[in-house]
């Protein structure tokens, strides 16, 4: 009875507590967790950077893609489960919400397990599918090696933290996912310099903080009135699983997309030498950081959303929507202010002596900044179409960015300005894309239903 207490009591803080409050609340715990993710991610770049070898430093990158499509398979189980999970809680619906937590979360690591053993026994072919030019081949290779087995645990952290965010319990995700990076981060200096391990001990540091994340995560997953996961709530049907499906699609493409789009830059740059794919990787990481704020903020957005659609409150779905496009955009405003100026010194503190990756690198990065702020309105209306359940628009949006603009600019840009154009290739995807966005959202919002 006091658990069924607990769901009631958040359902009314979900759909009753003002906005603007509700979400800087919820989002707060999840914009700590990107950031940390996106530290999580830069952390290798950076100190295999100080090694000072471009090669070394594009084997990072040339992997990138590949972590990405592990996180697209993780975000698919954890977005699908967790936005069906906030609408079946918004409805009062608890036993749903377990069946597909438990789905979710046990299907991911079976996926991941699949994941791993291709990986360990195709670590070659796969590196140089990934964009590895012959200098870069055997540090990519190496990295992959150390990786794999890590894999089933990063898919499964992914999952179990994205189903907290959604249940409004952020903030234990927050714990789980800073655990692993901290101990990342202290690991990679000591098993890349005190071991002497170089790229491999970066893989091996990163490895052992999934599997931190993922035993802390779980621990997490059980405190408070959060939604138990348990063997016995596994139900892989169809029902179950088209739900899954429909709204973890769209975070499949746009991150599988992601992936595809960094292996089509890493080809698109290896005709200007490993400096090129090195310069490009480290601007994708820094634009991951700039965005991971904003889209932690609209991770916080998206319960508030799920549970007040689910109970029929269309209106603050709309209002909450605004208020998180307004902020994301001044937070981005400002980023860019900042980001601009400081291009070379940013490019120039990721990698140590390497004058053509910083002289490459910086134009790319302040070309991004100039429609960095335009993300704002992107990131939150493909995270509210995902959240309702228009998975069709959804999917449109999410491939827009990385897909359907990004992989034909990389292509057809470098060939008609050379260098500049592999440059311009994102700042073109994201303009073009946001002007995909207005008319979708707009026209989808004009279509909810009054409250009730």
């Amino acid at each position: 009875m006091q658990k069924q207490m607990n769901q009631q009591e958040k359902l009314i803080y979900m759909t009753e507590t003002p906005l603007p409050r509700l979400i800087i609340t919820l989002a707060i715990p999840t914009i700590i967790s990107m950031l940390i993710t996106a530290l999580y991610n830069l952390a290798d770049t950076f100190f295999v950077g100080l090694i000072g070898d471009a090669s070394a430093t594009g084997a990072i990158g040339v992997v990138f893609p590949l972590m990405s499509i592990m996180q697209a398979v993780a975000f698919m189980f954890g977005h699908g489960s967790g936005n069906h999970m906030s609408r079946a809680l918004g409805a009062g619906r608890i036993d749903d919400a377990k069946k597909m937590a438990a789905t979710g979360f046990f299907s991911a690591i079976m996926a991941g397990a699949v994941l791993m053993v291709i990986g360990l026994c195709f670590s070659g072919p796969l590196a140089k599918v990934l964009g590895a030019t012959p200098t870069i081949e055997p540090f990519a290779r190496e990295y992959i090696l150390l990786l794999m087995p890590g894999v089933p645990f990063l898919i499964g952290s992914f999952v179990v933290n994205n189903q907290l965010r959604f249940q409004g319990s952020a903030f234990y995700g927050m714990i789980g996912m800073t655990c692993g990076t901290i101990l990342n981060v202290i690991l990679d200096p000591v098993f890349i310099f005190g071991l002497n391990m170089g790229v491999t001990g970066a893989a091996l540091a990163t490895s052992i903080g999934q599997f931190t994340s993922f035993c802390v995560l779980l621990l997490m997953s059980r405190q408070g009135s959060n939604i138990r996961i348990s063997l016995k709530n596994f139900s892989p049907t169809a029902a179950v699983f088209k739900e899954i499906f429909r709204g973890g699609v769209p975070s499949l493409a746009r991150q599988g997309l992601a992936s595809l789009a960094s292996i089509c830059l890493n080809l698109a740059a290896a005709p200007f030498l490993d400096e090129a794919i090195a310069a490009m990787s480290n601007v994708n990481r820094v634009m991951q950081m700039c965005n991971s704020a904003i889209i932690g903020f609209g991770q916080g957005f998206q319960p508030v959303c799920g549970f007040n659609y689910g109970a029929k409150k269309y209106s603050r779905v709309r209002k909450a929507f605004w208020f998180s496009v307004k902020v994301c955009a001044a937070v981005l405003i400002v980023t860019a202010l900042v980001v601009f100026p400081l291009a070379p010194q940013i490019m120039q503190l990721l990698i140590k002596d390497s004058p053509k990756v910083w002289e490459i690198g910086q134009l790319a990065l302040r070309m991004q900044c100039v429609v960095l702020p335009l993300a704002s309105f992107v990131i939150m209306a493909n995270m509210m179409l995902q959240t309702i359940g228009l998975a069709g628009r959804a999917t449109l949006l999410a491939t827009a960015r990385q897909g359907l603009f990004l992989i034909p600019s990389v292509f057809i840009l470098p060939g008609l300005l050379g260098l500049l154009g592999l440059q311009m290739a994102q700042p073109v995807s994201d303009l073009f894309s946001f002007l995909l966005a207005v008319p979708i959202t707009v026209i989808a919002m004009k279509n909810f239903p009054k409250d009730e």
